[in-house]
């Protein structure tokens, strides 16, 4: 009986370079680039559909991305910055450990797991009359996380009814719902499937390195209207309030999608809450 192979601790080397600059008076630029190389990347697998976890390790993993932000000095009751990153995050086979090796299109190559995102930025404008009253508006938009378990058309057609349901996958004139039983290559022949929430490459065309399935790219947008000195007191003791609507536009998004351990979760619908406080 052959012995299973042991899993080695990781090692890794890790680099990171960063500046900052002010333009005049009036702008802060900060920025970071970061790489890391694991050899023996530690990692986790799951058995078949259960809660039950295994030790793994990949022979190697490369992560690297840069981060930024650009924000303004108080220009007189007026603020603003705007953030940005990208991250690259490939992971190499081999697999060492686990009960159960890690499925097909993983171990043809090079993948990427959901960290890895082209772009996501946060944008926000603000203003403050003296110390009272205030308005903020922010703008997020993401490019999109790795979605590793559906890679492509096929794997989505093989999924139950209310997953397809759930991301809004379609074929033609054919809509999966709760009650309709899905789609099927029956049912979508050559037509190509697509889905409201995901890239999803079709059969085929999928690349766990460079064409993987992700989350589709969305602008997020938050308003928020305040005030920290509600009566105008002038004395220590004063009242806040605050009214926020969040995801203005009511966009339906997702972050991710079957995450091996987080699961799927959706962007919040338009959520409006208000808020008033004592300070004292």
């Amino acid at each position: 009986m052959k012995s299973a192979t042991p899993i080695q601790p990781g090692r890794r080397n890790q680099f990171n370079a960063g500046l900052q600059q002010a333009l005049g008076r009036f702008l802060l630029i900060d920025a970071d680039y970061f790489w890391k190389y694991t050899h023996g990347a530690y990692d986790f697998s799951t058995l078949l559909n259960t809660t039950i976890t295994f030790p793994i390790s990949w022979h190697n993993s490369k992560l690297d991305g840069i981060t930024g932000r650009v924000s303004t000095t108080n220009l007189r009751g007026f603020q603003a910055y705007w953030t940005f990153g990208h991250t690259r995050a490939r992971y190499y086979p081999p697999e060492v450990g686990g009960l159960i090796a890690q499925g097909a299109p993983l171990a043809n190559g090079v993948f990427r797991i959901d960290h890895d995102q082209a772009f996501q930025s946060a944008t926000m404008f603000r203003y403050q009359h003296k110390n009272a009253e205030w308005v903020a508006f922010t703008w997020r938009y993401d490019s999109g996380l790795v979605v590793s378990g559906v890679p492509d058309s096929d794997a989505a057609l093989a999924l139950s009814p209310n997953q397809q349901a759930t991301i809004g996958l379609s074929c033609g004139s054919n809509v999966a719902t709760y009650s309709n039983g899905g789609l099927s290559p029956d049912i979508c022949g050559s037509s190509p499937v697509v889905s409201k929430l995901l890239t999803l490459p079709q059969a085929g065309q999928e690349n766990d390195d460079h064409n993987p399935d992700r989350v589709k790219p969305r602008h997020v947008f938050n308003l928020g209207l305040g005030s920290d000195n509600l009566l105008h007191w002038e004395k220590h003791t004063r009242i806040t309030a605050s009214f926020d609507i969040a995801n203005l536009a009511n966009k339906v998004a997702i972050y991710n999608y079957l995450s091996t351990f987080s699961g799927t979760h959706f962007l919040q619908p338009r959520t409006v809450i208000g808020r008033i406080g004592l300070v004292f």
